[in-house]
This record gives structure tokens, sequence and C-alpha cells, in this order.
């Protein structure tokens, strides 16, 4: 009797606390109501201001080569993401004059380009591996997104190393992306 008791606690208690596990455990919200963006970044990150450098920079403390960064830029000549391209196009225009732009002292290749819409938004996530001069390898994950003529990309990169134990968290944070 005991023994049944005990076992059905044990059911009751795995489902309740499964219940607990949601898309943005152990993620924390950042909102830009300025340039009108937000995203998910990983609980204990710290955030780093650059001059000169992205709108946002956050880093792991304990793994600071861990960072998930955003750029806005101005779009010249189209208007919106489409204009540019489809989800390769614009990869491998990133991939040419952003992750491996020349004398940057990276050389990319684009792992996978996929389109994803956000309340009738685009968003255009690339995976990319990054081999530097140094002989460092790299994991990006990038999500891009036009709003207001303007370009916004969202960066999460990681040692090639790491990539398996953060791949998760780092789709999570990337699929959070949004544009106002």
């Amino acid at each position: 009797m005991l023994k049944r008791a005990v076992c059905a606690l044990m059911v009751v208690l795995t489902f309740c606390l499964s219940g607990c596990v949601t898309p943005t455990s152990g993620l924390v919200p950042f909102v830009d109501s300025k340039d009108g963006y937000r995203f998910l970044y990983p609980n204990g990150w710290l955030e780093t201001k650059l001059k000169d450098g992205p709108d946002v920079l956050f880093h792991d403390i304990i793994e600071p080569s861990e960072i998930v960064s955003v750029v806005i830029s101005k779009l010249e000549s189209v208007k919106n993401l489409q204009d540019i391209g489809d989800a390769n196009d614009v990869g491998l225009r990133l991939q040419k004059r952003v992750i491996a732009a020349p004398g940057s002292g990276r050389e990319a290749e684009l792992l996978s380009a996929e389109q994803r819409d956000d309340n009738g938004r685009p968003y255009y996530l690339l995976e990319y591996a990054v081999k530097r001069t140094n002989g460092e390898s790299r994991h990006d994950l990038v999500s891009v997104s036009a709003n207001r003529g303007n370009l916004y990309t969202l960066s999460v990169s990681s040692l090639e190393s790491r990539w398996t134990k953060v791949k998760d968290l780092f789709y999570r944070v990337a699929n959070s992306f949004s544009v106002e």
C-alpha cells in the first residue's frame, strides 16, 4: 500500500515538475523600445558597452567568448528583406560582406538558411561555421529582419567545441528575436 502511494506521488511530481520547463526557461528578456526590438538572452550574461560597436552586446561570464549582439544598419536601395532576396541570398551576402568580409581574417560557410514569419514579418535564420586565421573555429547563428528602412541583425556565437552544448539554447535566443 505504501509503495503504491509513493509511486503515485512520484508520478504526480513528475508531471508537475515537467510543466515548469518552458521555452523561456533560463532566459531573460531584453527590450529596446527606442530602436524597436526585443529578444531573450541567457540568464547570468552581462551587457557590455562598446564604442562604435553593436547596438547591444551580452556575453557569458563563464565562457566570455559566447556572445549575443544586435546590429542595426540602414537599408540603402531596398525597403524590406524580400527585396534583398530569399534567406539563402541574404545569408550568402552577409557571409561575404560581414561574417567573412575581405580582410577580416575569417572564412565562413553558410550551413543553413531558413525563413520564419512572426506576425506577418519575415525573419531569416542563418547558421554559419566560421574559421579565423588564428585557427579558432566558431559557430554563429544569425537572425535577420527589416523595418522602417533598417536591417536588424541578431547574432549568437560560440566556439565550435561548445556548439553541441549550447545549440538548443542559442536557437531559442535567435528565434526569440522580434522587431516591432
